[in-house]
């Protein structure tokens, strides 16, 4: 469970009042919705961690992407990033090639298995996010995809004007 106590702490206001208390809420929901992302990855087959998982979708994100561009990434050493490759190459899911126009610079890029595990991955979170979806009210889900629409559309508009220190 999240807590995001501080000097200038809401809780007084009464229960579900102030940015505070409706961030304490939604990391509490974040890390349930990050538990049902990760059992549904690790039910997959091969089982595959987080990390490959990132990094599979990262080079699936931008294909030929170098060694150093997924370790810059995924903030994760050369070292790091280089093993990780070295398993996923092994599993057959991710293969190396020389660049077009530098022999000395390594592009990545996912092979067919790599595709068919990530859209296996995404297919059973899919799922077990609709699983859950489906036990809510119709009203609720519909509240749910506005307020998700909301802040989606509060983020990218703080991104192009510095944040403020009280949230607001």
């Amino acid at each position: 469970m999240t807590h995001l106590d501080g000097a200038d702490n809401d809780q007084a206001k009464g229960p579900g009042h102030g940015p505070r208390a409706a961030a304490r809420e939604i990391a509490d929901a974040v890390e349930s919705l990050t538990d049902l992302w990760t059992v549904a990855a690790q039910e997959s087959t091969p089982r595959l961690s987080l990390h490959q998982l990132k990094a599979l979708r990262a080079v699936a994100e931008a294909p030929g992407l170098n060694l150093t561009a997924l370790a810059e990434r995924l903030d994760i050493g050369m070292p790091t990033a280089s093993r990780l490759c070295d398993r996923l190459e092994a599993a057959g899911l991710l293969e190396r090639g020389t660049h077009p126009f530098s022999r000395r610079e390594v592009q990545l890029r996912l092979t067919l298995p790599g595709r068919q595990v990530l859209n296996d991955v995404a297919g059973r979170r899919a799922q077990a996010l609709a699983a859950v979806l489906g036990l809510m009210e119709p009203g609720d889900t519909i509240a749910l995809r506005r307020g998700l629409q909301a802040l989606h559309t509060a983020r990218d508009a703080g991104r192009s004007r510095p944040a403020d220190p009280d949230g607001r």
